[in-house]
């Protein structure tokens, strides 16, 4: 059994590389041991993100994932929205930071500072005591994982894409995927997209400076007629993600968010808010690092989730439908921007994404292919 790609899981970084070699009319073949996804790419907020990508080569790969979300969207017939982002300001220091962030080169990307008034009109739910103002960036999109995920495994069939589920690869090597029932899949090139599983395949890869995040989520119960707009960040976003790195003013509010707001720091709260298409918002999110989690979902950590939701966010129902945790893998520290591994010949990981998941996965399978096959 032959064909140009194999590609070992079909969460969403293992789609996108496989939509990539379809659209170059490559043959691909995929391996998951679920026939649908059942980790991290389900258990997200579906937000494309380039908003917290720092500027430069990540935060142009995640503009390129997110034109490609769109096309595929069209042509898939899913949901994916471009609502664009908000992070809104209550303390001196957030607002510095999303004006230092905007005067740096907001008027190219398309940001605008928002005035508190903006925020009450353009954005429903925001708190509007205390507002001083709000980052608006229009790149951002939002999709329904679950609905996304199955409808990019039913275009990719559709597309000729032979998709071997439930099989569990356990073994690579030069040019070929061997699984548990028998089945051998030789290939040209071979992507091992394996997520939060570093045990099964390549386990020598996955040593000390990779780990894994678990985090804590929620939605509510939908708000059909409530239309949320851009979706929700505050001021532990801006310390959350690499983007406002290189704004001065960062720096006093990371030191007063670490005095005042410990018990988020230590468990890793930031709060974001989405909205799927029945109305639901979604809601979270905490991350705890380690190789191994307890089993138990922690109330106080939701309850500093929703606490910290109520500064900047009402929610037209305080009705918390669902709640669950996710894991997705780490690499420690990374500075060089690299997410391919090299197993065997031909055959490499594709990992260290970390949360960017969404927001970059589609622009990495472009270019990952695109260096396996040739061309630009």
């Amino acid at each position: 059994m032959r064909c140009d790609l194999a590609v070992v899981g079909s969460g969403i970084i293992g789609l996108a590389h496989a939509v990539a070699a379809v659209r170059r009319g490559l043959t691909v073949r995929i391996v998951d041991r679920n026939v649908l996804p059942r980790g991290a790419s389900v258990r997200n907020f579906g937000m494309v993100w380039p908003i917290g990508q720092p500027r430069g080569d990540l935060r142009s790969l995640a503009i390129r994932s997110a034109e490609l979300w769109g096309e595929l969207s069209v042509e898939a017939g899913f949901r994916c929205t471009k609502t664009g982002s908000l992070h809104v300001a209550y303390h001196d220091d957030e607002w510095a930071t999303l004006q230092e962030y905007c005067d740096r080169a907001g008027h190219a990307e398309g940001l605008e500072l928002w005035s508190p008034g903006d925020c009450a009109s353009r954005a429903p739910g925001t708190v509007g005591e205390g507002l001083l103002g709000g980052l608006f960036s229009p790149v951002e999109r939002s999709v329904d994982p679950p609905v996304a995920v199955a409808a990019i495994q039913g275009w990719l069939r559709a597309q000729g894409c032979s998709i071997h589920a439930p099989e569990v690869a356990v073994e690579v090597g030069p040019g070929f995927v061997r699984t548990a029932s028998g089945l051998r899949i030789e290939a040209e090139q071979v992507a091992v997209c394996s997520g939060a599983d570093f045990e099964t395949l390549a386990p020598e890869l996955f040593g000390e400076e990779w780990t894994k995040c678990r985090l804590q989520m929620m939605s509510t119960v939908p708000h059909p007629g409530f239309e949320l707009g851009p979706m929700r960040a505050a001021g532990l976003t801006l310390i959350h993600y690499r983007s406002f790195e290189s704004c001065p003013s960062l720096a006093r509010v990371r030191a007063r968010v670490e005095r005042d707001l410990g018990a988020h720091v230590a468990h890793g709260v930031h709060v974001l808010v989405a909205q799927h298409a029945d109305g639901s918002l979604v809601l979270g999110d905490s991350h705890e690092y380690g190789q191994e989690f307890d089993p138990y979902h922690r109330d106080d950590v939701d309850d500093l989730i929703l606490g910290y939701l109520r500064t900047f966010f009402d929610l037209p129902e305080r009705s918390i439908a669902r709640r669950w945790t996710g894991v997705y893998p780490v690499r420690k520290g990374w500075t060089d921007g690299r997410f391919t591994f090299p197993i065997a010949d031909r055959v490499e990981a594709v990992n260290g994404v970390g949360g960017m998941g969404m927001t970059l996965s589609f622009g990495l399978g472009e270019r990952h292919v695109a260096r396996w096959f040739g061309g630009a």
